[in-house]
């Protein structure tokens, strides 16, 4: 299975620390120190998790004409910050194409999500009943923040990804999904409610953030490893890590658990928060150009209700 092409949407508005120094005394000083963010993308009133989606979409098939929207015979949805519950995000990415009688597929696994569904399309391509098919990540995370929350409310941005995959090589620069592992862990810990998003109580909420440090630095750092050793390879071989994008503290203590060097890691919390599981899409699509022959990427992520997840990509 090959990624042919991503590509991202962000939202103009830019929301800086400032503002929650303003709203409830935060300073910024006191926010970089903790999660590393410094500013953090939010949606207009005009925009939600579908119309990003539908945006990076029409990003990721404007650059890549060997994929044409006509040829799409699978969209896998993924978010836990839907626009519409029952209208998900994969049916609005399908109207956006207009291709018929395709199957349309929505998974929420928290901030894992993106790796869920690429093992969706995995299966898919593996039973043979799909050739060309989307992965869309999309968060909608201001709509369901509550921003005078001191604890979490200053750490959420939206966001949205598109992958374009294929089961056989499409082009020279396609990234070669080499493995893809994911898990659950929501027997664990604090994972009933450390992180928890109930819409008709009081959204987003994160009162066990110590908890959901502690596993997420042990649960990507694991199945990091877990994915290289099944592929004979070492962190030594790893060009790029693409860690969820929820804490700079987070990726620096994976890095340091794996022996890589920082530089390797790739991070974009600082501009844009915490983007859910459309954090590692975006930061894949910021490496895109950049990517080299023979180089190894490791994505790896972690979710509240203690998912998680690593995939392993080459060229």
């Amino acid at each position: 299975m090959y990624i042919h092409h991503v590509a991202a949407y962000l939202p103009a508005e830019i929301i800086t620390n400032e503002h929650f120094t303003r709203l409830n005394g935060l300073s910024h000083e006191w926010i970089t120190e903790r999660t590393g963010i410094r500013t953090r993308r939010k949606a207009t009133p005009g925009e939600n998790t579908n119309t990003m989606a539908v945006e990076a979409t029409r990003r990721a098939l404007a650059g890549a004409p060997a994929f044409p929207a006509a040829d799409v015979d699978l969209i896998v949805g993924a978010t836990y910050t839907p626009h519409d519950t029952i209208y998900t995000v994969a049916h609005a990415v399908q109207r956006e194409l207009q291709v018929s009688d395709i199957p349309v597929v929505s998974v929420s696994s928290a901030c894992s999500s993106l790796l869920n569904a690429v093992e969706i399309v995995e299966g898919y391509f593996a039973l043979g009943k799909a050739r060309r098919a989307l992965v869309v990540v999309s968060e909608h995370n201001t709509a369901y923040n509550n921003e005078h929350d001191t604890v979490a409310g200053h750490l959420w941005g939206d966001g949205a990804a598109t992958l374009l995959l294929s089961p056989e090589r499409l082009a020279p620069t396609d990234l070669h999904v080499r493995t893809v592992l994911t898990g659950g862990a929501g027997n664990v810990g604090k994972a009933d409610a450390s992180v928890t998003l109930k819409p008709v109580e009081r959204g987003i909420v994160m009162p066990h953030g110590k908890d959901v440090f502690t596993h997420a630095c042990q649960y990507m750092s694991r199945v990091t490893q877990q994915v290289l050793e099944r592929n004979g390879l070492s962190v030594a071989d790893v060009a790029y890590l693409i860690p969820h994008q929820a804490n700079l503290r987070i990726t620096r203590n994976v890095v340091q658990q794996l022996g890589l060097p920082e530089e390797r890691a790739v991070s974009n919390i600082e501009e844009l928060g915490n983007t859910g599981c459309a954090g590692a899409a975006i930061a894949l699509a910021d490496i895109w150009p950049r990517l080299q022959p023979s180089e190894q990427v490791v994505v790896t992520v972690f979710g509240g209700g203690y998912s998680y997840g690593a995939m392993l990509l080459g060229r």
